[in-house]
């Protein structure tokens, strides 16, 4: 009989990648994917960003250990990097650990048992299979990992290690796979992506080399730093047509003082600088951002001045966060710890700054023409959902369209968190948002 797997993926788009690489992996050994609750292995491919993420590994431990026919299990990624040994200590039901580095060396574990939280000389990356045939419409591509910034909150330098770019050739020859299989979006990942470097290949570049692969309508790249958004890397923005008019650019914080205690090596002067420069370049790009509430210290009046950054920029959708202290990184023992109630009013605060932006950015948005790329099904028959070129949620009906489709548009009506298409049916080229 065969034997099955599932990946259970937590946390960021990184590791959706890697949980794809996973699968791929094990199929090449002869596992069938199945569902979490019949699957022979079950994969968890892990997050150890913030507390809560890390629980959730340990809770699944504990239901998958009670099925009737318990699975072998494998925790992986970020928290297996971080806690190593001391997950199996904790719960003896986990057969595998293993981290985000070494998971190509997942079969050979599987046959042992055992902890792999090295991170070896060889890349893994030489070690994995050749992507699947059928990619589907859209796609991630890992092109660097790791991180030096050191973010004084962060534990990425730890758990994933020193920035690493992979080959430029090796990633045009992959990006190349994806679209012959199908993909028309490609989607290139790292925890800095925009410090990408393989000897005079700049990220810039690279975009420039799989934007020419024959057959992709479009491209997208996160998650980038400030510090690295280079001078050719704007220019991109204005000059390569399938590179779409979307930027996450996480700041943390509007408070110039907070940064500082946080290593983010930009200021809020910098950042606001660096918009004006990418808007200059591509006068409809939407804004997307990361922020931190309660980071130690943070006083009232910095919180003030990171709700007046969301509402100077104007960001089209962000994520906020209330800071939670990771084990070993500096901020844990920073004095000024902010209680918890007051993490929870200013997160409250935030996010709805941050949702009157993003109204105000999709209302703005009726009236434009532009391409969906159609993902999934709407909650109404003859629905379906896709992605705008700026990543807002568009609910399209027309009953000849299919997932996968690229369809034209018009957009006709906004909420917080969509906007209604309605299907253009004559031959008129798409409208960009400046031209509309």
């Amino acid at each position: 009989m065969t034997a099955t797997y599932h990946v259970k993926t937590f946390g960021c788009q990184m590791n959706v990648y890697d949980s794809e690489r996973i699968g791929e992996l094990l199929e090449a050994e002869g596992y069938a994917p199945a569902g979490i609750d019949t699957a022979d292995v079950v994969v968890l491919n892990t997050c150890h960003i913030r507390e809560r993420a890390a629980e959730k590994t340990y809770s699944d431990v504990g239901r998958l250990r009670t099925r009737p026919a318990a699975p072998r299990i494998v925790v992986a990624g970020c928290v297996a990097q971080a806690e190593g040994a001391e997950i199996i200590a904790r719960a003896p039901a986990v057969d595998v650990v293993v981290g985000p580095n070494a998971y190509h060396r997942l079969p050979a574990l599987l046959a042992t048992g055992g902890v792999d939280t090295e991170m070896p000389p060889e890349p893994k990356f030489d070690a994995l299979p050749p992507r699947r045939a059928t990619a589907g419409h859209a796609a991630f591509l890992t092109v660097q990992e790791g991180c030096d910034k050191f973010c004084t909150f962060c534990v990425v330098p730890y758990t994933r290690g020193g920035e690493v770019s992979r080959p430029a050739e090796a990633l045009v020859a992959e990006a190349r796979a994806l679209v012959a299989g199908g993909a028309k979006e490609i989607t290139l990942l790292g925890q800095n992506v925009n410090a990408y470097r393989d000897g005079e290949v700049t990220v810039a570049g690279l975009i420039r080399r799989i934007a020419a692969l024959p057959g992709l309508a479009r491209l997208r790249y996160t998650t980038s730093h400030p510090r690295d958004m280079a001078d050719d890397l704007i220019a991109a923005h204005g000059e390569v047509e399938v590179l779409m008019p979307y930027l996450h650019l996480p700041v943390q914080s509007g408070s110039t003082r907070v940064l500082k205690a946080m290593n983010r090596a930009h200021t809020r002067d910098s950042y606001l600088r660096i918009l004006d420069r990418l808007r200059a370049a591509r006068p409809d790009i939407a804004l997307s951002g990361d922020f931190i509430v309660g980071f130690p210290g943070e006083t009232d009046a910095d919180f003030a001045e990171t709700v007046r950054i969301v509402r100077e920029v104007g960001y089209a959708q962000a994520y906020s966060f209330k800071y939670s202290a990771r084990p070993g990184t500096p901020a844990a023992s920073l004095p000024g710890q902010v209680p918890e109630d007051v993490k929870d009013a200013r997160l409250a605060e935030l996010q709805a700054a941050i949702g009157d932006c993003a109204l105000a950015f999709n209302r703005a948005s009726v009236g434009t023409r532009c391409d969906v790329l159609l993902d999934r099904p709407g909650r109404r028959p003859g629905q379906l959902i896709g992605k705008s070129p700026w990543l807002q949620s568009v609910v399209v009906t027309d009953p000849a369209a299919r997932i996968g489709d690229l369809v034209p548009v018009d957009l006709t009506d906004a909420q917080p968190n969509s906007l209604t298409g309605v299907p253009v049916t004559r031959t008129d080229p798409p409208l960009t948002r400046a031209a509309a």
